[in-house]
C-alpha cells in the first residue's frame, strides 16, 4: 500500500482544514514553505505527493506556481487535484510534469469531457475525486451535494474506464478520528479500480486497517503535520502487511 503524503496549499502556504471548512485551517508555516516541506516528505521516503490546491477549489485564486516549484525540486511523482474544472487546466498540470491529475466538480458536471480526458491522458493519469458526506458525494468545494452515493459514482466512473478514486470522509477530514473502514470496505469490493483513501488517518492501526479492508493507497496529512505518525514508521508498517 502507498503511503501518499499530503500538501494541501492555500495562500501560498501549507494548511490543514477541519471537515472542508476554509475558516477552520491550521497553517504550518513553522515547518517550512511548501517547497522544503514536499522535500522533506521525499527525504523521509514518500514515492508519492499528493497536492491539493484549496484556493482553486473553492474559487479564492490558485496556487499553480507553487505547485510548479514543489514538482520541479522533488523526484517522485506528484499527483494534484482542487479546482481542476477545464481541459487547459489539465494540460497545464500534465505540461508541468505532475504525474496524475484528480478530477472533482468537473467529473459529475461533465462526465463527456471527463471521458475525454481520460482517452487523452490514460487511467494512470486521471483520478476522480468522491468527497462523500452521509455518503453522498460533494463537488464545488464540498459545498454542493450531486445526491449521488459513493457506490454508484464509483460504478458509474469505473465502467468509463476510470481506475484511480480518491474517497474522502468529509464528516473526518481533519479531525484525526479514524478513516470510515465501513465506506472504504465496500467500495474496495468493485473490481478493477485502485482506491485512495482520505480523511481521519491518526495512527499506524489505522494504516493496517486501510490495507486490510484493500486500499491502494492512504493519503496522510494532519497526523504527519502534527507528529502523530512518522512517515518512515508509517511506510514500514505498510511494507510490513
Amino acid at each position: 500500500m502507498e503511503i501518499i503524503p499530503a500538501v494541501d496549499l492555500m495562500n501560498g502556504k501549507v494548511v490543514r482544514l477541519l471537515q472542508g471548512d476554509p475558516q477552520v485551517r491550521k497553517s504550518y508555516e513553522h515547518l517550512g514553505d511548501p517547497v522544503a516541506i514536499a522535500k522533506r516528505w521525499q527525504a523521509e521516503g514518500a514515492r508519492l505527493l499528493h497536492i491539493i490546491d484549496l484556493d482553486a477549489a473553492f474559487g479564492f485564486g490558485n496556487n499553480i506556481e507553487v505547485i510548479r516549484r514543489i514538482v520541479k525540486a522533488v523526484n517522485i511523482p506528484v499527483q494534484v487535484g482542487g479546482g481542476i474544472r477545464s481541459l487547459e487546466t489539465v494540460k497545464g498540470y500534465f505540461s508541468m510534469d505532475v504525474n496524475r491529475i484528480i478530477l472533482g466538480s468537473l467529473a459529475f458536471e461533465d462526465s463527456s469531457q471527463a471521458k475525454q480526458i481520460l482517452d487523452d491522458f490514460g487511467s494512470n493519469r486521471v483520478a476522480v475525486a468522491l468527497d462523500h458526506l452521509d455518503d453522498k458525494v460533494m463537488i464545488r468545494g464540498w459545498k454542493a451535494s450531486t445526491n449521488i452515493t459513493v457506490d454508484e459514482a464509483v460504478s458509474g466512473f469505473s465502467s468509463l474506464g476510470f481506475e484511480f478514486f480518491l474517497v474522502t470522509s468529509v464528516a473526518r477530514d481533519g479531525t484525526l478520528g479514524g478513516p470510515d473502514l465501513n465506506t472504504l470496505r465496500r467500495v474496495c469490493g468493485f473490481h478493477g479500480i485502485r482506491i485512495m483513501a482520505a480523511g481521519g488517518i491518526n495512527s499506524l492501526e489505522d494504516i493496517v486497517n486501510l490495507e486490510k479492508a484493500g486500499v491502494y493507497g492512504a493519503v496522510i496529512g494532519k497526523a504527519l503535520y502534527e507528529g502523530k505518525i512518522k512517515l518512515e514508521s508509517a511506510l514500514k508498517t505498510a511494507e510490513l502487511r
